[in-house]
C-alpha cells in the first residue's frame, strides 16, 4: 500500500517502520514482507496481514562491547538482544540490522536475536585474573526489557551476575517491566552499585504510541520512575530523543512531571538519523505529520550542520546551533524549578569480588 501522497508506503499498524523498503549500504535489495509472515487466523479473516516476531538464538564468543567514545559515560556495554520490538522509528541502533544482511526497517523490530549464554559469559569474563571493573551499561543498543525479555529473562539473570559479584551497572530501558526486578535492584542500589535511567519522549499516549508503537505508555514508564525511587534506587530521566516539531513542546512537562515521580536527574538527546534511520523517519513523517514534515526536517537539518545526521564526536549527541541551544536551556531551567540535576553518578568499583568457576583450579583454594 501507498501513502496519500503515494510515495511512501504506508504505516503498518503497531509497527514503526512501515516497510523494509529503505536505501541500504550493503547493496541488500529491497523488500516487502511475504506471505510467510502473515498471521494464519488474520489471513483467514481476511484482515490486515499481521507480523510476528522471531526469535533466532544466537551464540557469542564475548558478551562484554568496549568502546573508546568521549560521548559516554562508560567505556564498556551488555546487549543481551540484536534488533527491537519497541519498534521506535527513530532508533539510532537500525542501522546495526543490515550487518546482517536484515532490513533496518521492519526486520528490525520483527527479526530479533537473543543470547542466552549471556550471563554465563558475563561470569567466565568476570573471573579472568586481569578484569578490573567498571560500570557496566544495559540497553545502550536495544532495549534490555523490550517484550521478549519476559520469556528469556536474559537481563534478569545478567542482574543476577552483578548482584553475586558486587559489579556496579547501568540500566537504560523505555519498559516498565525494569520493576519487576526490583528484588535485585534494590539491594544494589543500597550499595551504590547501580541506576536506572527510564526514557521519556512524551507525556501524550498518542504521539508515544506513534513514535514507539510497542513500548509501554508514558504513564507506566513513569509509574516504573516511582516504583524505582520508592524502593531507594538512583533513577534518572531521559528525554530521548527530543523530536522537533513533535515532542520538543513538552520538555518542560516532562521534566514536571519526572521529579514529581521521584526521579533524581534528567537529561536529554536531539533525534539523530543515522544512515537508514533518516529515510525511515521521512516516511514515518509522511503518514503521520505531511504537514508538519518540511517544518521538522529543517530544524534537524539546523541542529546536525545542514545535515539529516552529523556523526561527529562531541556534537552527536547535543547538537548544534540555535535549536539545540534552546531546547538546551530550556531543559536547565525547567530542571532548576523542579530541583533536578543534570545527572552524574558515580558508582563504587571497590565492592567488586571476582565470581569462581565451577570446576576451576580456584575452587581448591
Amino acid at each position: 500500500m501507498r501513502s496519500r501522497n503515494g510515495q511512501y508506503p504506508e504505516a503498518r499498524s503497531g509497527r514503526g517502520a512501515p516497510s523494509n523498503a529503505v536505501p541500504q549500504r550493503f547493496n541488500l535489495q529491497d523488500r516487502e514482507v511475504d506471505g510467510d509472515w502473515l498471521d494464519e487466523r488474520e489471513r483467514i479473516d481476511d484482515a490486515a496481514a499481521k507480523l510476528k516476531t522471531e526469535v533466532t538464538i544466537e551464540f557469542p564468543k564475548s558478551i562484554i562491547t568496549y568502546n573508546s567514545s568521549p560521548d559516554l559515560p562508560f567505556d564498556r556495554s551488555i546487549n543481551a538482544y540484536r534488533g527491537c520490538e519497541h519498534g521506535c522509528v527513530y532508533c539510532y541502533a537500525r542501522p546495526t540490522h543490515a550487518y546482517h544482511d536484515l532490513s533496518p526497517g521492519l526486520d528490525f523490530e520483527s527479526k530479533l536475536f537473543a543470547k542466552p549464554d549471556a550471563a554465563d559469559l558475563l561470569r567466565r569474563t568476570l573471573a579472568k585474573p586481569n578484569y578490573q571493573p567498571a560500570s557496566i551499561a544495559i540497553g545502550t543498543n536495544t532495549d534490555p526489557y523490550q517484550p521478549i525479555e519476559k520469556d528469556y529473562r536474559i537481563t534478569r539473570q545478567i542482574l543476577e551476575v552483578m548482584l553475586e559479584t558486587r559489579h556496579p551497572v547501568v540500566i537504560t530501558t523505555k519498559s516498565n517491566r525494569v520493576v519487576e526486578d526490583i528484588d535485585l535492584l534494590a539491594p544494589l542500589a543500597a550499595l551504590d552499585l547501580t541506576a536506572v535511567a527510564v526514557s521519556v519522549t512524551s507525556l501524550d499516549p498518542r504521539t508515544a504510541r506513534l513514535l514507539e508503537p510497542r513500548a509501554p505508555t508514558p504513564a507506566r514508564r513513569l509509574e516504573a520512575v516511582q516504583k524505582l525511587s520508592e524502593a531507594g534506587i538512583y533513577v534518572h530521566v531521559n528525554i530521548a530523543p527530543v523530536v522537533p516539531g513533535i515532542t520538543d513542546h513538552e520538555i518542560e512537562a516532562i521534566v514536571a512531571t519526572a521529579a514529581e515521580r521521584g526521579a533524581s536527574s534528567i537529561s536529554f538527546i536531539p533525534m539523530r538519523l543515522p544512515h537508514e534511520v533518516a529515510p525511515l523517519f521521512e516516511q514515518w513523517l509522511d503518514n503521520h505529520y505531511p504537514d508538519r514534515k518540511a517544518k521538522v526536517m529543517s530544524i534537524v537539518r539546523q541542529m546536525r550542520g545542514g545535515r539529516r545526521n552529523d556523526p561527529a564526536f562531541h556534537s552527536r549527541m547535543r547538537g548544534q546551533g540555535p535549536w539545540a541551544d534552546l531546547i538546551r536551556s530550556r531543559l536547565i531551567i525547567a530542571s532548576r524549578k523542579a530541583g533536578l540535576k543534570k545527572g552524574k553518578l558515580a558508582l563504587r568499583t571497590d565492592l567488586f569480588r571476582r565470581p569462581q568457576i565451577r570446576g576451576s583450579q580456584l575452587e581448591l583454594f
